[in-house]
């Protein structure tokens, strides 16, 4: 199932799958580096290895696997563009219009996000 991890202590093997490649794109949660290859999100940290499957390959279809791994992104993103802006129509010509706006983004995204991770944690 798309979403769980299977740990590989570095002690019992050193492994990398040949033609991983090292990646930004996804979550570290920590690790020193994380790979891809197709499907397959590894991250490597200090003593373990962190393997899971992805529903959809990022570097194929970005969207697409935001939609379905990684919901929580879209969602913070969304509240973070719709919480900024309603908050800066309320203060339209004063001054704190731009602060109060971005402040109210940084909240506003960051409760989506967290809100739709527990969420889908919950789910898993």
């Amino acid at each position: 199932m798309p979403g769980d991890e299977i740990e590989v202590p570095k002690e019992l093997r050193e492994f990398m799958i040949e033609g991983a490649e090292e990646t930004f794109l996804g979550q570290k949660n920590g690790a020193k580096k994380q790979y891809r290859y197709g499907n397959l999100h590894i991250r490597e940290y200090d003593d373990k290895f962190l393997v899971h499957t992805d529903k959809i390959d990022p570097r194929e279809d970005p969207i697409g696997h935001l939609v379905h791994d990684a919901p929580e992104v879209l969602i913070g993103l969304a509240c973070a563009i719709f919480g900024g802006s309603h908050v800066a129509k309320k203060f339209q010509n004063k001054k704190p219009s731009i602060i109060s706006g971005l402040i109210s983004s940084l909240i506003s995204g960051y409760l989506g996000y967290s809100a739709t991770k527990k969420i889908k944690n919950s789910l898993e």
